[in-house]
């Protein structure tokens, strides 16, 4: 397996850091979720209308 921060080859049976390399790999990938380099997407706005229309719906169904 190769480490996520710097793609050298990495050791996982006995790494306390795996899936990174070393400890430096690591910190270098929890500071870019710190600053925020990494995020996590939202949703789509179609699927969020979409569930709009299900829930509407389904309050309709059950008046």
């Amino acid at each position: 397996m190769k480490c996520p921060t710097c793609g050298e080859p990495t050791k996982w049976k006995d790494n306390p850091d795996r899936p990174f390399c070393s400890e430096r790999c690591r910190m270098i990938d929890l500071g870019n979720w710190v600053n925020e380099t990494y995020t996590v997407s939202l949703p789509l706005t179609d699927i969020d209308e979409s569930a709009e229309q299900r829930i509407e719906s389904q309050e309709e169904f059950d008046a």
